[in-house]
């Protein structure tokens, strides 16, 4: 119970969402060659192995927003961490239902 009133007292880093956004270019980068890669293999429905390695990749840099958020007592990063998973997974699971 201490530690959800601390997740909420400690006020949020005004450069939190700045570090966000550029933690963001390491998975666009590793996305790129995950695609470059994958490109000259043969393989059946390859648009959906796109998906879920852009959906894996995205939940993993969230995950590491909700430990942050944890270890510093910010419990808006750990909100918007969940926020952003259930959007990717959410994404995910439509396109796969819509072209799967």
């Amino acid at each position: 119970m201490k530690k959800l009133q601390e997740l909420f007292a400690v006020e949020r880093d005004i450069k939190e969402v700045e570090r966000w956004i550029f933690s963001l270019a390491p998975l666009a980068i590793a996305f790129i060659f995950f695609v470059i890669f994958l490109f000259p293999v043969e393989t059946q429905k390859k648009d959906i192995i796109y998906v879920i390695g852009l959906t894996a990749g995205f939940t993993g840099l969230q995950t590491y927003w909700i430990i942050r958020g944890w270890k510093r007592n910010e419990g808006m990063t750990i909100i918007l961490g969940f926020l952003g998973i259930g959007l990717a997974i959410a994404a995910a699971i439509t396109y796969l239902y819509v072209y799967g």
